[in-house]
């Protein structure tokens, strides 16, 4: 990577300065700063910085896309709410040079270089940190005040002898290698050196043999132990002395354990593991609630930035809502209230551009409708979206054709790289598939429809229809928009007899969260029927201004597949969604369980026991340790948190628990805890477990220090580390857990 690169840093279409950027010395640090005053503005560690997009990327840079060309632009995102740094490179190559230099340095290849990437920058980041003179040395009072940052309240004889054991040129101070052998020492896992030394002979190395044991009995891998022993000193082991003679060392052991192989998540559901050839509507779809708002639901911002990060998260199902704009341009936002506009067409592009960064499954997309001549307008703008299939029955490009014949429910496999529309319709699926004139089309509405568009529906089943009400809806919808309406068109949900009786496959309802509680108390069984055949919208009440959430829990319970959430507001409602949407991929697609995909279910998850299950099972969690625990964000300085680790089960209301752990009592550095929670579950199919630490505190509520979240299916049992996320859902290394987890019928 090039050093001292001079770059524009842009934060509006008028506001571009020109700043000199710089890698440092370590690798780990990038400062910057203005050409004209040459005053150093700010700096940040690589360990911030969470990706790297190319191009127009973010709003900022859209707007400035006529003046650069995305060849030259690229965008910084940092880890939680930091702003987005937006910068512009002199040329093509400048800006190649940075984007993939940081990528190679966010992103290593290999776990191990990740691994002590992240224990490099920890120590350097508190060593700078500590040294308060700045003089590139550490006496004992610096590392007393360090003790105190790193949230240890340590004995200080204690202290003073790790000191003087690190202190190899006695010279009353640490500097260099010196601070790196403090740090070891008082990082040192005496439990996982307990492990070891427990299936280790001479308490020294693991032989092959040894490890195989080890990985048998305990992570309860049943199938080619040997090759995967081999496999992991390979790649763990950091001594090639011990490499060739087959052992594994205690640093390699901990690295093992330390590595996706050593986590509580299985790796290989992390990459796409699931059947993708059932019809939509057997899948679980990552979505959210009015994705253009990044604030609250009233005066709230609207910016394509919602769209770019709910894509990034994984999300496949996103709202658009187009309202009239001036000079005939239809624009996105929150109808009837203050929030701010974006046009449609910048919308439109970023889909087009972000779609498929993560993911190529289907995404589908829901919004209203502005008058039909702004829709002819905005339609040349959606040429930027994936190219159009050729109808093969020569009637013009579409979106997502179907061909003669074709299922009314396809799949993901099926729809991959598409985009469908979810909305109304005029007529109905097989009639694109009959021939033009075989039965007069109808016009669908919303689940907010009129009472005269539900008789005309029933009026239509008996054969007749309301010509002059007919030609008044048409009017009102775009014949091009109606077109783009495939497999999600709008049909207002009248029960669960009605919709078995009279809708299709390709139709969709939408619900509220309140109306859907109410379904689940009195029809349970009837709902998750009714899903196994047919896609199902639940959105937020109009009560959350502030863009809170409800769980989607509940509604995955009865099969709900399209759970709009607002993804801008952090929480335990988005930790289940991120949890459960983490694996397959991250694909924002989840197969249901197959109890949850036959039409004549018995299953109700109010009552379990109508449901002929493989009965319940028992899951038992040792927490043993903590490692390297933040503190909580605003504390005053020097204060150290008292973790505690609370585990919450959600699923089913006969498997909804908690329990927690005694909380240690300042010590967020290494806690011990050695304490055992158990638990019941009778459809583990449905549960998701989320771990939460904790800062306890005897006079008010505890403090959020970190969580993670996986569905039951994903755990693998042993001994397991846990990587902790931050309350916006952001990786924060080296912070974890280290557990043993067992499970039994």
């Amino acid at each position: 990577m090039q050093q001292g690169t001079l770059m524009r840093k842009v934060k509006s279409k008028s506001w571009k300065k020109q700043r000199y950027f710089k890698l440092q010395e370590d690798c780990m640090t990038i400062w910057y700063q203005s050409k004209r005053t040459g005053k150093t503005e700010s700096a940040f560690s690589i360990s911030d910085v969470e990706t790297v997009r190319e191009g127009h990327q973010s709003e900022v840079l859209q707007s400035v896309a006529e003046e650069f060309p995305p060849e030259r632009c690229f965008t910084i995102v940092f880890y939680g709410r930091r702003g987005n740094l937006d910068l512009i490179a002199g040329s093509a190559e400048e800006a190649q040079c940075w984007v993939q230099g940081l990528r190679q340095l966010i992103e290593p290849t290999s776990f191990p270089l990740t691994f002590a990437l992240v224990s490099r920058t920890w120590i350097r980041d508190w060593f700078q940190k500590a040294d308060k003179n700045k003089d590139g040395r550490m006496n004992f009072k610096e590392v007393q005040r360090l003790l105190k940052m790193m949230n240890v309240d340590m004995n200080e004889d204690h202290a003073l002898r790790l000191f003087q054991d690190a202190d190899k040129s006695e010279s009353g101070t640490l500097e260099g290698e010196e601070f790196v052998l403090f740090y070891k020492a008082l990082t040192q896992r005496e439990e996982v050196l307990s492990l070891f030394q427990e299936f280790s002979e001479d308490g020294k190395k693991l032989t092959l043999l040894e490890l195989v044991d080890f990985l048998q009995q305990e992570q309860l891998e049943d199938e080619g132990t040997e090759e995967l022993a081999m496999e992991l000193i390979d790649k763990y082991e950091p001594s090639e002395t011990a490499r060739a003679r087959h052992v594994l060392s205690a640093d390699g052991f901990l690295m093992y354990l330390c590595s996706p192989e050593g986590s509580i998540f299985n790796p290989q559901h992390r990459a796409l593991w699931q059947d993708m050839s059932q019809p939509l509507c057997h899948y679980f779809i990552s979505s959210s609630h009015n994705t253009y708002l990044i604030e609250d639901q009233i005066r709230g911002q609207s910016s394509i930035e919602g769209y770019i990060r709910a894509l990034k998260r994984g999300c496949r199902c996103l709202e658009v809502d187009c309202w009239d704009g001036p000079n005939g341009e239809p624009m996105v936002y929150h109808g009837h209230t203050f929030t701010s506009k974006i046009p449609f067409r910048e919308v439109v592009s970023t889909l087009g551009k972000t779609s498929w960064g993560n993911s190529s499954s289907p995404l589908p997309s829901m919004g209203t409708s502005p008058p039909s001549s702004h829709l002819q307008s905005a339609e040349g703008s959606w040429s930027c979206w994936p190219p159009a299939v050729q109808d093969p029955r020569g009637q013009g490009p579409w979106r997502c054709w179907v061909a003669q014949g074709a299922s009314l429910s396809p799949t993901p496999q099926e729809l991959k790289h598409k985009i469908l529309l979810k909305g109304k319709k005029i007529g109905r699926l097989e009639d694109t598939l009959d021939e033009p004139g075989d039965e007069a089309p109808d016009v669908s509405d919303d689940d907010n429809g009129a009472e005269a568009e539900e008789e005309r529906r029933r009026t239509k089943v008996r054969g007749t229809e309301h010509g002059s009400a007919l030609q008044k809806d048409k009017e009102t919808l775009a014949q091009e928009l109606s077109d783009c309406v495939i497999y999600c068109k709008n049909v207002p949900f009248r029960g669960f007899q009605e919709a078995r009786s009279h809708s299709r496959p390709s139709e969709i309802s939408s619900l509220s969260e309140g109306k859907a509680r109410k379904l689940i108390r009195d029809e349970g069984n009837e709902f998750v029927r009714h899903n196994a055949w047919q896609l199902t919208r639940i959105y937020p009440s109009g009560m959350r201004t502030e863009s809170s959430n409800y769980s989607p829990q509940e509604m995955w319970n009865v099969g709900c597949q399209i759970v709009a959430l607002n993804f801008q507001t952090a929480g335990m409602e988005m930790d289940l969604c991120d949890g459960l949407f983490s694996q397959n991929g991250c694909c924002g697609y989840v197969l249901k369980p197959p109890f949850m995909r036959d039409e004549e279910t018995s299953f109700n998850p109010s009552d379990p026991s109508s449901w002929e299950g493989p009965g319940p099972i028992t899951l038992t969690i040792q927490v043993i340790s903590g490692q390297q625990l933040p503190k909580v964000a605003n504390s005053k300085e020097g204060a150290i948190i008292d973790p505690l680790v609370r585990v919450e089960i959600y699923g089913v209301p006969a498997d909804q628990a908690h329990q927690e752990t005694k909380y240690i009592e300042n010590n967020g550095f290494n806690p011990r805890w050695d304490e055992t929670l158990q638990f019941q579950l009778h459809v583990p199919e449905l549960a998701l477990i989320r771990f939460v630490v904790e800062d306890y505190d005897k006079t008010s509520r505890n403090d959020f220090v970190g969580q993670f979240t996986l569905a039951f299916a994903n755990i693998k049992p042993g001994y397991r580390h846990i990587h902790l996320l931050s309350k916006d859902g952001t990786s924060i290394p080296p912070s974890s857990l280290f557990v043993h987890i067992r499970i039994t019928e």
